[in-house]
């Protein structure tokens, strides 16, 4: 429980509590904190568990049998992560989620999650709004890969994450984007011009 309810606004924007609503709330999410480098889920395990970022940056990535790593998500403030995959299903994770940034996490297990939607109606509004947002994004983000240059999705992502840039590896751009880091280089200078 978290004696500082502030966390509750930041993760569920416009929405009000009673007293007892709050109760419940704090009682379903524990806070925790990770220092960079950090794995929150392993590809192959067992995922219950879901996290609101407070501070820090994430990812989730995959690594392919020939060892090369796919960055699927980036995870900043007011964001959430997880392996979705395996969170909403009986399968193990097909991702790893590491800390990129010290962060500052709300995580919430998927039975706490339920017992939340019996509770407290609006939070299950509140989580499907964001499923569909989230699966609106992830379909523009296939969408843009298959259609889009290297250099348009570079420009999606830097427009997409304006702050994150600075924060992370050249390769887990270069991975997210599909590309090469030689290739990212090659992008910026050419848009530099």
């Amino acid at each position: 429980m978290d004696s500082d309810n502030t966390y509750i606004k930041q993760i569920f924007k416009d929405l009000d509590f009673s007293e007892k609503e709050i109760e419940l709330i704090n009682n379903a999410f524990k806070k925790v904190k990770f220092n960079k480098g950090a794995v929150l889920i392993e590809e192959g395990e067992t995922v219950n568990t879901q996290y609101f970022i407070m501070e820090g940056c994430l990812r989730s990535y995959r690594i392919n049998k020939l060892g090369k790593e796919f960055t699927v998500q980036f995870g900043v403030k007011d964001w959430w992560i997880s392996d979705y995959t395996a969170f909403f299903s009986s399968e193990k994770a097909i991702m790893t989620v590491e800390v990129i940034q010290d962060a500052i996490l709300y995580k919430i297990t998927n039975e706490q999650k339920e017992f939340l939607y019996d509770q407290v109606p609006k939070i299950e509004h509140f989580f499907r709004l964001k499923l569909e947002k989230a699966f609106a994004s992830f379909q523009k983000r296939i969408i843009a890969n298959l259609s889009l240059t290297a250099a348009e999705r570079y420009i999606n992502f830097i427009t997409t994450y304006p702050n994150i840039e600075q924060s992370v590896k050249n390769y887990h751009i270069a991975s997210y984007l599909g590309i090469t880091t030689e290739s990212l280089s090659r992008i910026r200078k050419e848009l530099a011009h």
